[in-house]
C-alpha cells in the first residue's frame, strides 16, 4: 500500500497555517505495505519548500515499568508504528505580553494551532497528542502525554524527527555551544551541531532549527541522517525518564526571507515557553557589570569607583574567592582569600549604588544550593554566576532548572556560564538574566565570527559575550568593541571583561557604554549577513543606540535612519575608528543633526565598527 493521507473528512484539518498565511505545515499519517504507520510532515513558506516530507518520531522503552506494574509490555519495534488518530482540533491565539527585560517592550504571541490526538491501537492507556503551532515567524511542534491512567512511567530513548531540506542547503555548523562557526553543506559534518542551527536555503529563505522549553528532558542537538541526503535528524544526549503528564520540548523551525528578518524574530523561542512564574519581579534589575580581576578589598573598591563613574550597576567576583572551585571541600559561604572584606565591599558598593555578584562553581552549587541563595540574599548579594555547569543530560537539565528556581525564591539573579544555552525559560524565570554558551571575548574570536552571532546564537536569547576593551588580545578595533554593546543583547551586559580600572584613561568614547541601557523598548535589525556585517538599532525611551560591525574586511555601509520618528530632529554622536584620534584606542567622535530621512555612511576598517548615540533635539 502506498502513502495514505488522513481520512478525506479530516484531510483539511491536517494543515495549519500562520496568521499571515505564508507559512504552511502539513501533517499526515502514512501507512506502509506491512501495515505499520508513520507520522510525517512538511513545511512551506510563500509556496517555497522549507522542510520536505519528513518523519516525526519518538522511540520509547517502558518495559521495566510495564513489567513492574504487571501491564502489557509494548513489543513494537517502533513505538509510533501502531498509533491511531482519534481526533483533530484546530485553534488560535492572539496575545501580547510584556517581558521583565527584553529587546522590545511588548511581544506578540499570535499563532494558529493543530492538535492531532493519538492512541496505541493495542494498548489504549497510551495516549498522546501531537501539538503544532504556526506563527508568522515559524512553526513548532511537540508531543504531549496526558496522565497515564495505569501510572506507567515513560522512558524516551531517542528522537528520530527528520528535517529533510532542499538540495544545496547549507548550515552554520558549530559542534558545541562555545565553538567557532563554519558554513557547511549537509554532508560530512565532523560532529553533531548545536542548537539553534541556522540554515541557508538555495531558494533564498533563511531557517533556524531550535529547541524550546527544554526544562525536563535531555538536550537534543542535530546530526546528519546516515542514509538520506540533505536530511538533518534530532539527536538526544541521553534517555529522558518522565512521569506523565508531560510534553517533549518544542521543535521550532523559524523561517524568514532574509537574515535580518530571521534575527528580528528572536522572541520566537520565548513564545514557546510558559509565562513568568514570579509573583514579584520588582527586584530584578538589569545592568552592566565589570569583573574584579584582582580580588582584594582595595581592588574591589577601585572597581566600584570605576563602575560608578562609568554608569555600570554591578561588579563580579569570579572563581576561587571561596577556595578551589572544583573541590567539594570548598565552602561558598566562606571567603578563602586574604585581604578580602566581603561585607565591607558590599556595604561600600551599596553606598555607591553598585551591586555585587558572586561566582559559584557547580560543586558548591550541588552541595549548598538549598540554603546558599538565601544566605547570599541576606548578605546583600544581587546575583550569582553559575560556573562550569555540566550540561546535556536529563539529570543536569532538571538540576539547573531547579537551581534557577531556588535562586528566584531567594530573589537572586542568575548568569549561567560555559557550555549551557537557554531554550526560552528566561520568560518563565526572568531572574535568569543571561548565559554564556557563546564564543566570546574569553576566547577572543575574530571580527568575522562576531558578525555570525546575531543570526545564530542570539536566536536562543541573551548571551554573555564578556566584552573587553583594553586587553591586548582583542582582535578587532575599539570601535568594533564599542558597537558590540548595542548589537549583542544581554540584560546583564559584561563590559571590560579582562580589564582593570588602572588601564583606563577614561577615553571620551566610553560615554557610549556609560549611557547604553541593557534592556529595550524596541529593536531593529537594520541589515546584515553572517560572516560579513551587521547593523542593529535599539531604543530605550526616546534615545537610540546603533551598532555596526564588519568582518575581517574593510567595507563602507549605508545606514538609513528611517526607524526614527518622522518630523522629529535628532542629534547623533558617532563613534568610529580614526587613526588620527588623540587616544591610544584611536576612536574618533563627531556630532551631527539627523532625522528619519538621513542615511549615514559608515566607512569601516577591516575588523572595525561604528557606534551611534541618537537623542531628540528639544
Amino acid at each position: 500500500m502506498g502513502a495514505a493521507l488522513l481520512p478525506a473528512a479530516q484531510a483539511q484539518d491536517a494543515v495549519v497555517r500562520s496568521p499571515d498565511g505564508k507559512l504552511q505545515m502539513e501533517i499526515r499519517q502514512q501507512q506502509q505495505a506491512d501495515g505499520k504507520r508513520q507520522l510525517r510532515y512538511s513545511v512551506s513558506y510563500a509556496g517555497k519548500p522549507v522542510i520536505l516530507d519528513s518523519l516525526m518520531d519518538l522511540q520509547l522503552d517502558n518495559h521495566l515499568t510495564e513489567s513492574a506494574m504487571a501491564l502489557p509490555i509494548d513489543r513494537h519495534g517502533k513505538w509510533f508504528e501502531n498509533l491511531k488518530i482519534t481526533g483533530i482540533q484546530q485553534g488560535s491565539a492572539d496575545k501580547t505580553w510584556r517581558p521583565t527585560t527584553g529587546e522590545r517592550a511588548e511581544i506578540k504571541d499570535r499563532y494558529n494551532t493543530l492538535t492531532v490526538n493519538l492512541v496505541k491501537d493495542d494498548n489504549p492507556v497510551y495516549k498522546l497528542a501531537l501539538e503544532a503551532r504556526a506563527y508568522d515567524e515559524g512553526v513548532a511542534f511537540r508531543f504531549a502525554f496526558p496522565e497515564n491512567e495505569k501510572g506507567s512511567y515513560y522512558r524516551i530513548t531517542q528522537e528520530n524527527t527528520e528535517f529533510a531540506l532542499p538540495k544545496g542547503t547549507k548550515a552554520w555548523f558549530h559542534g558545541w555551544a562555545q565553538a567557532p562557526y563554519k558554513l557547511l553543506p549537509l554532508a560530512d559534518w565532523p560532529d553533531e551541531s548545536e542548537r539553534p542551527l541556522t540554515l541557508q536555503l538555495p531558494n533564498g529563505l533563511n531557517v533556524a532549527l531550535l529547541e524550546a522549553q527544554m526544562v525536563d528532558y535531555s538536550r537534543t542537538k542535530f546530526k546528519l541522517h546516515k542514509t538520506k541526503p540533505d536530511t538533518i535528524v534530532t539527536s538526544m544526549h541521553d534517555p529522558a525518564d518522565l512521569i506523565s503528564p508531560f510534553a517533549t520540548p518544542w521543535r521550532g523551525i523559524m523561517v524568514a526571507g532574509s537574515y535580518p528578518a530571521l534575527a528580528q524574530n528572536s522572541h520566537f523561542i520565548l513564545n514557546l515557553n510558559e509565562p513568568s512564574k514570579l509573583p514579584d519581579e520588582s527586584w530584578i534589575k538589569p545592568g552592566k557589570i565589570i569583573r574584579v580581576m584582582s580580588q582584594t578589598t582595595a581592588d574591589a573598591k577601585a572597581n566600584i569607583d570605576f563602575a560608578a563613574r562609568h554608569g555600570l550597576q554591578y561588579i563580579l567576583f569570579d572563581w576561587k574567592w571561596y577556595g578551589p572551585a572544583f573541590s567539594f571541600d570548598s565552602d561558598a559561604t566562606r571567603v578563602a582569600i586574604p585581604d578580602f572584606d566581603l561585607p565591607g565591599i558590599i556595604a561600600y558598593g551599596k553606598q555607591k549604588g553598585i551591586g555585587v555578584w558572586l561566582y559559584v562553581n557547580q560543586q558548591a552549587l550541588l552541595m549548598q544550593s538549598d540554603t546558599l541563595f538565601k544566605t547570599y540574599h541576606d548578605w546583600g548579594v544581587q546575583g550569582v554566576k553559575f560556573g562550569f555547569v555540566q550540561v546535556g543530560s536529563h539529570r543536569w537539565t532538571t538540576w539547573i532548572e531547579k537551581a534557577i528556581q531556588q535562586a528566584a525564591d531567594a530573589k537572586i539573579m542568575v548568569n549561567i556560564h560555559d557550555d549551557w544555552r537557554p531554550t526560552g525559560e528566561q520568560r518563565t524565570w526572568p531572574n535568569l538574566m543571561t548565559s554564556e554558551g557563546i564564543r566570546g571575548n574569553e576566547e577572543m574570536p575574530d571580527a568575522t565570527h562576531n558578525t555570525v552571532l546575531p543570526f545564530t546564537r542570539f536566536l536562543a536569547g541573551a548571551a554573555d559575550y564578556t566584552i573587553c576593551y583594553y586587553s591586548p588580545r582583542i582582535r578587532t578595533t575599539h570601535a568594533h568593541q564599542l558597537a558590540l554593546a548595542a548589537i549583542y543583547y544581554s540584560p546583564l551586559q559584561t563590559l571590560y571583561w579582562y580589564d582593570k580600572p588602572e588601564q583606563s584613561q577614561h577615553e571620551p568614547e566610553l560615554a557610549f557604554w556609560d549611557r547604553i541601557p541593557t534592556t529595550w523598548d524596541d529593536t531593529r535589525i537594520i541589515d546584515g549577513r553572517p560572516g560579513e556585517f551587521v547593523t542593529t538599532a535599539r531604543r530605550m525611551g526616546e534615545e537610540w543606540f546603533v551598532g555596526t560591525i564588519t568582518n575581517n574586511e574593510a567595507r563602507t555601509l549605508k545606514i538609513p535612519l528611517d526607524f526614527l520618528q518622522p518630523g522629529q530632529r535628532y542629534e547623533a554622536t558617532i563613534y568610529a575608528d580614526d587613526a588620527k584620534a588623540p587616544t591610544a584606542t584611536r576612536v574618533g567622535m563627531r556630532t551631527i543633526k539627523v532625522d528619519a530621512r538621513t542615511v549615514l555612511e559608515a566607512p569601516l576598517q577591516a575588523s572595525g565598527g561604528q557606534a551611534v548615540w541618537i537623542r531628540p533635539l528639544k
